[in-house]
């Protein structure tokens, strides 16, 4: 599945790239609040980073993506797909319960989801405003609610 890369756990903190991380989340300050509990891995090709994800454990029986980013020159090649199936094989027999969270009108990355086996089970109600400083705005619309999307095999 991701044979042609190699996925590697960062655990020098100074090691995050932060450059891919942001393509996923606003700003540094609302990475950090995840990124130091989280285990984070970044896929490469040819020692290149080419994606990130940051997997955070809620307890025992529940892991949340927090981020999945994939560098611009890899994107719409189905490399976000493959991390998920990845995810989904390496964690989900120790973890029943794959969670993540996404803007409510992230139309694209809710759908992505939707693809990769995920479906709809809950809001949290004005996420977006309660945890950034500035409004963020995507397609058009400020982001509000988060949308919680959970793994159904």
């Amino acid at each position: 599945m991701l044979a042609e890369f190699e996925i590697k756990q960062i655990t020098n903190h100074k090691d995050h790239p932060y450059d891919l991380l942001l393509l996923a989340d606003e700003t540094v300050t609302a990475i950090n609040k995840y990124l130091f509990d989280s285990s984070v891995f970044v896929v490469q090709e040819l020692q290149q980073p080419i994606a990130v994800f940051c997997l955070y454990p809620i307890d025992s029986e529940t892991l949340e993506i927090k981020n999945i980013a994939v560098a611009a020159s890899h994107q719409n090649k189905g490399l976000g797909s493959k991390i998920v199936q990845y995810i989904q094989e390496t964690y989900c027999t120790q973890y029943p319960n794959l969670i993540v969270g996404t803007a409510d009108c992230g139309f694209d990355q809710i759908r992505f989801y939707e693809r990769n086996g995920f479906v709809q089970y809950g809001v949290r109600a004005n996420f977006f405003i309660e945890n950034y400083e500035q409004p963020i705005y995507e397609n058009g619309q400020l982001l509000r609610d988060m949308i919680l999307l959970k793994y159904q095999p």
